[in-house]
């Protein structure tokens, strides 16, 4: 009787999910056709859609007019200055706001789905997916890999409106669909007594192994066919992989290390799932250091900035507080790897065990989002210079 009832109740909170996703699409669209001007092309295509479409054709921007959007590679400036709506690749504070809701709301549809399926209690589940974050980052490079190659006189590799399915924020659907399809088969081989239950995790991490290294072999193929023969910093530079990698769990283990010593409540509800946390926030630090800072000094031909807000907000108070002899020493984007570490061992001091006791899945759920964030951008930074792209 008591499964029952909570079955019942996984099911009552998925339909209350889905009305509120249905209400949600109901009232942006509903707003979109009665304030066009407003709420479609000032808040909608400027913040979410314009920077995905001018990404798409490799534009420094797009602009919105009537209807129909413009292209531009250069003139974005002036264009704002017009008072035109202008949308650039890239992040804004907005738009960021707007898919870390979307994030929150999509992971209470996931945690329901979980509940539905009657799996995520198990940690285990949390190390299958590591596989997949990787695999995001990856996936995105290949789009980066498409733009290098349109770029360097090669042609059109993969074209709009395809191009934008590995396009931030679009690409986190697709690797979730991706992963969700993984899980759902390996739940299958299970229920067909191909593997046993407690196996499933297992395979779901294996095909999400095979998903990574295929798009790695994809996109080294793309930099050796066509990218290199046209431009000369596109190669292969493993030093940026085996560096970034080697300093990550260097760093990670010695926080990881350091705070159990010190402080050992702060990693005792996580466990070694808070070691990975650390490690992806510093993978995604120091990939962000070494490609910012330190990337000719490692062979590259030239530097790269910063793709997020809050990333090129703390570059630009390092470079105004430190003196140009420091900047010309130690760089200016070192700050945010230390931001990433310090805000990594801070989540990961509020997951106590209470929380995995009274609801591991959402436990499990928030980390494995938190973990994503780091290793897919950190992901991606690293293979872009790994391959010159």
């Amino acid at each position: 009787m008591e499964s029952t009832e909570r079955f019942s109740s996984v099911i009552n909170s998925g339909r209350a999910w889905i009305v509120a996703a249905v209400l949600a699409v109901v009232v942006l669209v509903g707003g979109a056709l009665a304030f066009p001007r407003l709420v479609y092309d000032r808040f909608v295509w400027q913040y979410f859609w314009g920077p995905v479409y001018a990404d798409a054709h490799n534009a420094r921007c797009a602009v919105l007019s009537d209807g129909t959007a413009t292209l531009l590679s250069d003139g974005c400036l002036s264009a704002e200055t017009a008072g035109k709506v202008v949308a650039r690749p890239g992040y804004t504070l907005v738009s960021e706001a707007g898919y870390a809701l979307i994030l929150i709301f999509m992971l209470l549809g996931v945690l329901y789905l979980l509940r539905w399926v009657q799996i995520g209690r198990d940690r285990r589940l949390f190390f299958a997916l590591v596989p997949f974050m990787f695999f995001g980052g990856a996936l995105r490079v290949v789009e980066d890999a498409t733009d290098a190659a349109l770029r360097a006189g090669a042609g059109e590799i993969i074209g709009y409106p395809l191009n934008t399915l590995i396009i931030s924020p679009v690409i986190y659907f697709v690797v979730f669909f991706v992963t969700l399809a993984a899980l759902m088969t390996a739940l299958a081989l299970a229920r067909w007594n191909v593997i046993k239950r407690e196996e499933y995790t297992y395979v779901a991490g294996s095909i999400g192994t095979v998903a990574l290294f295929l798009t790695i072999g994809y996109i080294g193929y793309l930099v050796t066919t066509t990218i290199a023969p046209e431009r000369m910093s596109a190669g292969f530079y493993p030093q940026i992989t085996i560096l970034v990698v080697i300093l990550s769990i260097l760093i990670s283990v010695g926080v990881y290390s350091a705070t159990d010593r010190v402080a050992p409540w702060i990693n005792a509800g996580t466990r070694r799932i808070g070691l990975v946390v650390i490690f992806a926030q510093a993978l995604d630090g120091v990939a962000n250091v070494l490609a910012a800072d330190w990337a000719k000094e490692l062979g590259l031909s030239f530097y790269y900035s910063a793709k997020h807000p809050i990333n090129q907000l703390i570059i630009d108070i390092t470079d105004s507080v430190l003196p140009q002899s420091a900047i010309d020493t130690i760089g200016t984007a070192w700050p945010f790897l230390l931001v990433k570490v310090v805000a990594a061992v801070a989540v990961v001091s509020l997951f106590d065990e209470r929380i995995f006791d009274e609801n591991p899945r959402y436990a499990l759920l928030l980390l494995i989002a938190i973990t994503a964030v780091g290793l897919g951008p950190g992901t991606r930074d690293m293979l872009r210079a790994t391959f010159g792209i």
